[in-house]
């Protein structure tokens, strides 16, 4: 009971003494107005000192609010965001995010710290250069048919098989033609009467019945007939077929053997539809062998197969290449190189091009340390750089290293891309 009467006495001695002080503190300060507004000066919060204080938060102007987890989304009012729950986020006029605007600024330290590389954006002869595979072809362009003109008999076959290399000329059989001896025996008949228009008649039936005209003029030098005829190869190459053998008879249109010849062989060679654009006819190769390394045999392309191959997806694409001593052999298997024609174009290293999916962004330099996205349009790439056909300008600058960690910050900050045509016309960084 005494603790507890101790304590209530404490109590009121308290709210006693502090009401006292409370009214005291009112007399005082309705007598001196001075004291009042010491005190206001005192509650209010202090005013922000140096250059900033010169222009209010107020009269910052506000180019429109964002979601920084949604950059790209643009609202003209404050409020909360329709895709996180949290607050929009304005974007002011002098951080540079419109369009038009000064872009990413970047200090001396945080460009040190990110490794920011910048290459130049040059003009250059370029020419793309496209690699293959194949493998060597017969010429079927050089094929020679031997047939039968008549029929007849064979009489004799030298020793040649298929796959040998014989010369033109070259004596594939030996055939008796019945018809043909008879045609030439009445012609000598009829060439004794001195009679010049029978002659005539019979030298022209000779003809019809497919004699050649070297066995007609050995008929006339000889006086006597031929009772065999000599069936030769009109072109030099490989025998590919031969259907000919001693003691055959023979049947007028009867294939007797197939000539194909070596003077320049096919090359068939598999290109990626990717860079089928790259390819033309008549464009210059080069080739090379395992077996001859360091050598390269110069051709051209020949004809682009109107089919691909669906399950490899390349182009094929037929190329002569000249055989002038018959070393290269069908079958073999070669590293093919098409150069295509040097052109004059705009290109930066292929590093600096960030891809998107849907657009290509590269990081332009600009004055002061500031950085801006910049949408181009890109084509070939070549080697480590690649064609940059709209969006830029020969003498400006981009980031080749760290655009990555750039691109991120932009886009947290709702930077957004120029467009090529205005990108053109930037200054170049110094």
């Amino acid at each position: 009971m005494n603790k507890i009467v101790i304590t209530g006495i404490a109590l009121a001695a308290g709210i006693a003494l502090g009401w006292g002080v409370a009214s005291l503190r009112a007399r005082s300060t309705a007598g001196d107005p001075s004291a009042h507004a010491t005190h206001a000066a005192s509650a209010a919060p202090a005013a922000p000192a140096g250059p900033a204080s010169a222009g209010s938060a107020a009269e910052r102007r506000v180019l429109y609010w964002y979601d920084p987890m949604s950059p790209a989304a643009k609202f003209d009012h404050p409020g909360k965001s329709p895709f996180m729950d949290m607050d929009l986020v304005p974007r002011y006029a002098e951080d540079g995010a419109g369009e038009g605007g000064a872009g990413l600024a970047v200090s001396t330290a945080a460009r040190q710290a990110l490794g920011l590389r910048l290459a130049d954006v040059d003009e250059r002869a370029i020419g793309q250069t496209v690699h293959a595979v194949g493998t060597l072809q017969l010429n079927e362009r050089e094929v020679a048919i031997v047939q039968a003109r008549s029929a007849g008999f064979v009489e004799r076959v030298p020793r040649i098989a298929p796959g040998d290399v014989i010369a033109a000329g070259a004596l594939l059989a030996e055939v008796m033609n019945p018809d043909w001896l008879g045609a030439e025996q009445e012609y000598l008949a009829v060439k004794a009467t001195g009679d010049a228009a029978l002659t005539a008649a019979a030298r022209t039936r000779l003809q019809l019945l497919g004699i050649p005209e070297t066995t007609i003029a050995a008929v006339e030098r000889s006086g006597h007939v031929a009772a065999t005829q000599r069936v030769i190869s009109p072109i030099a190459g490989v025998v590919t077929e031969l259907a000919v053998r001693n003691g055959m008879t023979l049947a007028p249109g009867m294939t007797l053997a197939r000539i194909n010849g070596l003077g320049t062989l096919w090359l068939e060679a598999a290109v990626p539809d990717a860079q089928a654009a790259a390819v033309r006819p008549g464009m210059p190769v080069q080739a090379r062998f395992a077996a001859w390394p360091g050598e390269a045999v110069a051709g051209r392309v020949a004809a682009i197969l109107p089919e691909a191959q669906r399950d490899s997806r390349t182009l094929r694409l037929r190329i002569e290449l000249p055989n002038p001593h018959q070393r290269l052999q069908a079958g073999l298997y070669c590293e093919v190189t098409l150069q295509g024609p040097q052109l004059q174009a705009l290109t930066v290293p292929s590093e600096a091009v960030i891809r998107t999916g849907r657009r290509a962004l590269v990081y332009l330099a600009l004055p002061q340390g500031r950085y801006e996205p910049v949408e181009v349009e890109v084509g070939d790439e070549i080697g480590d750089r690649i064609v940059v056909r709209s969006g830029l300008a020969a003498g400006q600058r981009v980031v080749a290293s760290g655009q990555f960690l750039l691109d991120s910050e932009a886009s947290l900050r709702g930077i957004v891309a120029r467009s090529p045509a205005g990108a053109a016309a930037s200054e170049p960084a110094r």
